[in-house]
């Protein structure tokens, strides 16, 4: 009897407990609600403050993307020395396939490159003059996508070069590391530009709030003589918070998938002249979720820091 005495009384006081918490979400947004001019601007300055950090990750993102599809294309190509034979290099193949940092290897006979180099040059009838093949051996390596990166493809050919049979390696990875370069500078940028933006944001939720308290400091002092305790009277504005930032970050998702959306055509566009498909990507649901969990955490910070600071400094006289 106890214990479901004990039950009864537990499921009361949690029901008691989620029925004010629901009353005052509720009478939180109503009072946005009625006050739409304060609430538009700073839900507005919210959504600003946390789509242009969050479009400047979807650009880095993108920029990502697009150095990973290149990176796809790196391939390092050794050229043997004339005198190797077909048997050694073959033999030189085999070696290769088996490095735990190697994807894939093609053998390129000097007899296939001259077909290769007639074809695309078009200077056939003058390489039939030649008395000898004057191409060598070459043999071109895919990395493992893991090293495809600037270092990991340059750790590669080091390795590669100093095979005995290879007289020269060739790696063109100057144009990626200097975008890997734009890359970083793009990120260490948008770091510190997000954080401006969002203590922004905290500062612009902390004022609009203490502004709310000052407006309601005689209500405030009646409450407390009636015995209201400071948390009782933190709530409703911790409340606001939790709405500014939950409508501030669906605001700041909307503009973002507004920019994907106005940007996409412009840069397919773009793509197809480089002969890729590439379109820009948005964000997911994580990232959007994610972007929503920070907008609440932080507008919620920001009523906390207000309202503790100022309500505890109001007193009836």
């Amino acid at each position: 009897m106890k214990r479901k005495r004990h039950q009864r009384s537990f499921s009361r006081a949690l029901a008691l407990f989620l029925y004010h918490h629901l009353h005052e979400a509720k009478r939180a947004l109503a009072g946005i609600w009625f006050a739409p001019l304060t609430s538009l601007m700073t839900i507005a300055v919210i959504g600003i403050s946390l789509a242009l950090p969050a479009t400047f990750y979807l650009i880095l993102k993108n920029a990502e993307l697009v150095s990973s599809q290149w990176q796809a294309g790196t391939q390092i190509t050794l050229y043997l020395r004339k005198d190797t034979s077909e048997s050694s290099s073959l033999a030189l193949v085999e070696r290769i396939r088996q490095m735990s940092d190697v994807a894939d290897v093609r053998y390129i006979s000097p007899d296939q490159g001259l077909k290769e180099f007639n074809t695309l040059s078009g200077f056939a009838g003058a390489m039939s003059h030649l008395s000898s093949n004057p191409l060598p051996p070459v043999v071109v390596v895919t990395p493992q996508l893991a090293n495809r990166t600037p270092d990991g493809a340059k750790s590669l050919l080091q390795q590669l070069t100093q095979e005995g049979s290879v007289e020269q390696g060739k790696l063109d990875m100057q144009w990626l590391e200097r975008l890997d370069g734009i890359i970083n500078l793009l990120r260490h940028s948008i770091q510190g530009i997000a954080a401006l933006l969002l203590l922004g944001l905290v500062l612009t939720v902390a004022n609009t709030l203490r502004l709310n308290i000052v407006s309601r400091r005689e209500e405030i002092e009646v409450m407390k003589l009636v015995g209201a305790t400071n948390r009782f009277i933190y709530r409703p504005y911790l409340y606001i918070g939790l709405w500014y930032g939950l409508i501030g970050g669906l605001l700041a998702a909307w503009f973002c998938e507004v920019v994907i959306l106005w940007s996409d055509k412009v840069v397919s566009v773009l793509a197809e002249l480089y002969g890729s498909s590439f379109r820009l990507t948005g964000l997911g649901a994580g990232e959007s979720a994610g972007l929503l969990l920070l907008s609440m955490v932080l507008s919620i910070f920001a009523a906390w820091f207000s309202v503790y600071r100022h309500i505890r400094e109001i007193e009836p006289a």
